[in-house]
C-alpha cells in the first residue's frame, strides 16, 4: 500500500524535486497539510514529539513549529506565501539551526483519479551548500518517515477526508 518517495537531488543545484502518490483523494491530502492537528500527526519522523505553536495554512499566513527527539529540540518556521485548495502551495521553509539558509517550496496537489493522488514539489535553497546540508542531515528519511505516517492517517476509520468535507463546510 506504501507508495515510494522519490527524490531528485541533480548536482550542482540549489533545489531539491520531491514525488510521493497517495491512496486517497487531492482534498483529503489537501487537509491533512491544512489542519494543524493532522499536521502534529504525521509530519518529520517516526518517535518525535511535535508541537505546533502557529499553523495558518492560508496565502499570507505563517506556520512554527518544533521537533523534540528525546533533549534535543529542533524548530521550524516559514511563511505561506500562496495557498490554493486542492490545487497548490508556496511556503518558505527555514530549520533554525541553519539561520539563513531559507528555501522556498512549492508543492502541487495533482489529482490521478480513482481516489487517488500525487504530491509534486520543489525545494529551492539559497545555495548549493545549504542544499547539501539539508540533504545530508537525513532529510529524505525524515520526509519518507513522515508520507508513510501520512499514509496511515489518511486510512484511518476518521480520516482526513472527513475532516476536509467538516472544513470546506465551515470555510464556506
Amino acid at each position: 500500500m506504501s507508495n515510494a518517495l522519490t527524490l531528485d537531488i541533480p548536482a550542482g543545484v540549489p533545489w531539491i524535486d520531491f514525488t510521493r502518490e497517495f491512496d486517497a483523494p487531492v482534498e483529503a491530502v489537501f487537509n491533512a497539510h491544512r489542519d494543524p492537528e493532522l499536521v502534529r500527526q504525521w509530519l518529520g519522523p517516526r518517535g518525535y514529539e511535535m508541537v505546533v505553536e502557529r499553523w495558518d495554512f492560508t496565502s499570507g499566513g505563517g506556520y512554527r513549529y518544533t521537533h523534540r527527539d528525546g533533549d534535543d529540540v529542533y524548530g521550524f518556521h516559514g511563511t505561506f506565501h500562496t495557498v490554493r485548495d486542492n490545487e497548490m502551495a508556496i511556503q518558505t521553509f527555514e530549520f533554525e539551526g541553519a539561520p539563513d539558509e531559507v528555501a522556498i517550496e512549492f508543492m502541487r496537489f495533482v489529482d490521478l483519479g480513482d481516489g487517488r493522488c500525487r504530491l509534486e514539489g520543489r525545494s529551492v535553497g539559497r545555495t548549493v551548500e545549504g542544499r547539501d546540508m539539508m540533504v545530508e542531515s537525513g532529510m529524505e528519511q525524515g520526509m519518507a518517515q513522515g508520507y508513510e505516517r501520512l499514509d496511515e492517517l489518511l486510512t484511518q476509520p476518521a480520516s482526513a477526508a472527513a475532516s476536509a468535507s467538516a472544513s470546506a463546510g465551515m470555510q464556506g
